[in-house]
């Protein structure tokens, strides 16, 4: 079992044309869905509301096999985020959101709990999420993507501080480079994430975009290209490569507290298997509208065709 921790909330989308739509979306929702669409068992620990936006992402989770955590509909209103995107698909972002988590702690007993974006350092629900990680460091690998929302965020030193603390404490950490931009301009981007690995996590994965991505480990720097899609919009990639990197060390039997010894020691050649898988999904859902994640058919099938 997997768990996931986060925000859910609706994406407002208008095009580049003036249309807009609504879609489910929250990274950690996304990458709830990513997973439960590839036939992971996962719970999901979020608070939205009892509204009809609420209902919608209800009914999204129940559809790609995700089970809702108790007491996770306890919100005044569900969280929306308006994404407005140019003429090449790349969103930029208004959110109307309130973070909190009083009471839902998940009623599993995962071997993978992940977290990131805007439930990792909007108070005060971010410490309630920071509680949960380190009571379940001990049987379960934690995996962290930080998603970075600038527009959300009023003390960037203090964003930061909670930003280290919990790669200190992830075995798996995801980041694109424009949030290693955003953390710190003045460095290169691999810099930063051999610098992330020094404080704990067995692998710092980077996104790059139509670049492709990176990943630093003991083994050393692992590159992969990105695939050669026709892009529609960006919104979920990064929550789709986090989901495809998790389903990968998932296939290679590294998740679990037990084997955090074993996934210190990955070798290169297993880096870039979950790179690859992960590079897929990012591109299968980029090719669509929306963040629809691929179900396990349809990234099996692409594997094919690249293999």
């Amino acid at each position: 079992m997997s768990l996931v921790i986060g925000e859910a909330l609706i994406d407002i989308v208008t095009a580049s044309d003036g249309t807009t739509t609504e879609y489910v979306g929250g990274s950690p929702l996304n990458v709830a869905v990513g997973l439960g669409r590839l036939g992971r068992p996962v719970e999901f620990v979020t608070r939205i509301g009892d509204d009809t936006r609420g209902g919608a992402i209800v009914r999204h989770l129940e559809q790609s096999g995700v089970s809702l955590a108790p007491g996770s509909v306890t919100a005044q209103r569900t969280a929306t985020a308006h994404a407005t995107l140019d003429s090449a698909g790349s969103a930029t972002y208004e959110f109307d959101i309130e973070w909190d988590l009083p009471s839902p702690s998940g009623s599993s007993t995962p071997s993978l709990v992940h977290t990131g974006s805007i439930a990792a350092v909007m108070e005060p629900g971010c410490d309630v999420v920071a509680d949960m990680l380190h009571r379940r460091r001990s049987s379960a690998t934690i995996s962290y993507d930080p998603n970075v929302r600038p527009v959300l965020i009023t003390d960037k030193a203090r964003a930061r501080q909670r930003i280290e603390h919990l790669v200190s404490i992830s075995d798996i950490v995801k980041v694109s480079d424009e949030d290693l931009r955003w953390y710190d301009p003045d460095r290169n981007p691999v810099d930063i994430a051999r610098e992330w690995l020094s404080r704990g996590p067995a692998m710092v994965a980077v996104t790059k975009g139509a670049e492709g991505a990176f990943a630093v480990c003991a083994a050393g720097l692992v590159e992969v290209a990105a695939r050669n899609v026709e892009v529609v919009d960006t919104v979920g990639a990064g929550d789709a490569f986090m989901a495809g990197l998790l389903d990968g060390f998932w296939s290679h039997g590294f998740l679990g507290a037990e084997s955090r010894n074993a996934l210190h020691a990955i070798a290169p050649e297993e880096v870039r298997n979950v790179l690859d898988n992960a590079v897929l999904m990012s591109g299968l859902t980029v090719a669509r509208a929306g963040a629809d994640l691929p179900t396990r058919e349809t990234l099996d099938r692409a594997a094919g065709v690249r293999q």
